[in-house]
């Protein structure tokens, strides 16, 4: 009988926006998820000089193996919150790679055919859940969906742990995760 390969989970995303989106959130809670899956993690944030407001980006990279460098030049998927962000890293994704975009505020055309484009109305959702704030949560749930990269069930671990008994910050942020689930198409 021959043996199949197993094929090695490699991931990396790049999540960029203004600061006070939420990304530096979504990306501890992607790593965290990875690690409790038992993954190799980095995750590495990026902030503008500003307090709030300004840019803030970082990179998530999750693999069955370790991780030799967590600087990615190239990533398999984006989630892009802003236009600046659109303009900084458009170029940098990867062919066929995935491109998840905040149409609530993307107003740019993408210049790329070479991609995948998930346009998801984050900000919208998360006002229809009841919280403006968890757009970043929409724009997860429509990345793990689509990637796959860790289970859900580990995102709502995250999220127990997070807020703990916070139970209103909690739920919202469950519902929003579970709407951008449904968008992911």
């Amino acid at each position: 009988m021959e043996k199949t390969a197993k094929k090695s989970l490699y991931a990396n995303v790049i999540m960029a926006g203004f600061g006070g989106q939420g990304l530096m959130f979504i990306g501890k809670l992607l790593a965290y998820s990875g690690m409790k899956n038992g993954k190799h993690v980095t995750w590495i944030p990026s902030y503008g000089p500003e307090m709030r407001g300004g840019t803030a980006n970082c990179t998530v990279v999750i693999s069955d193996e370790e991780i030799g460098s967590p600087v990615i030049t190239s990533p398999q998927a984006l989630i892009i919150m802003n236009n600046p962000s659109l303009e900084a890293f458009e170029s940098r994704l990867e062919p066929e790679g995935f491109l998840f975009l905040n149409s609530s505020l993307i107003t740019q055309k993408i210049a790329r055919n070479d991609i995948d484009i998930i346009s998801i109305p984050a900000n919208d959702i998360a006002l229809e859940v009841g919280e403006r704030r968890v757009a970043n949560m929409v724009m997860l749930g429509a990345y793990i969906e689509r990637t796959k990269v860790v289970p859900k069930e580990s995102i709502y671990d995250g999220l127990k742990g997070f807020f703990g008994d916070k139970v209103k910050f909690l739920d919202v942020n469950i519902k929003a995760f579970e709407r951008g689930i449904s968008h992911s198409e």
